[in-house]
């Protein structure tokens, strides 16, 4: 029974130790993708600020500005319309009588 319990304690000493060396781990892995987070982080303000400063200082372009347009004359707002359909005059249409066809 002896050895059934240091062999226990043994294994909890060396999970304990496991434990800690993971934990060493994490938090190096954790740090190290911090600061490269960080440095990503400042390469993309830099790139930012550049980007923005040459926007400041580069000449504006001239506004372009629209001729006004010259009002329409009759000539061209009739262009512009549908010519309207020519309406047929048939036999029963000019028929004046009773009102009673055929």
């Amino acid at each position: 029974m002896a050895d059934t319990s240091k062999k226990d304690q043994a294994n909890a000493q060396f999970k304990k130790l496991q434990r800690t060396e993971d934990g060493k781990k994490a938090m190096t892995e954790y740090q190290v993708e911090q600061v490269a987070a960080r440095a990503q982080l400042e390469r993309l303000k830099a790139l930012r600020v550049a980007r923005d400063l040459a926007a400041a200082n580069a000449p504006a372009a001239p506004a372009t500005i629209k001729p006004a347009a010259a009002p329409k004359t009759a000539a061209a707002k009739n262009k512009a319309r549908p010519a309207k359909p020519a309406v047929l005059v048939g036999p029963a249409d000019t028929q004046q009588g009773d009102g009673q066809a055929g």
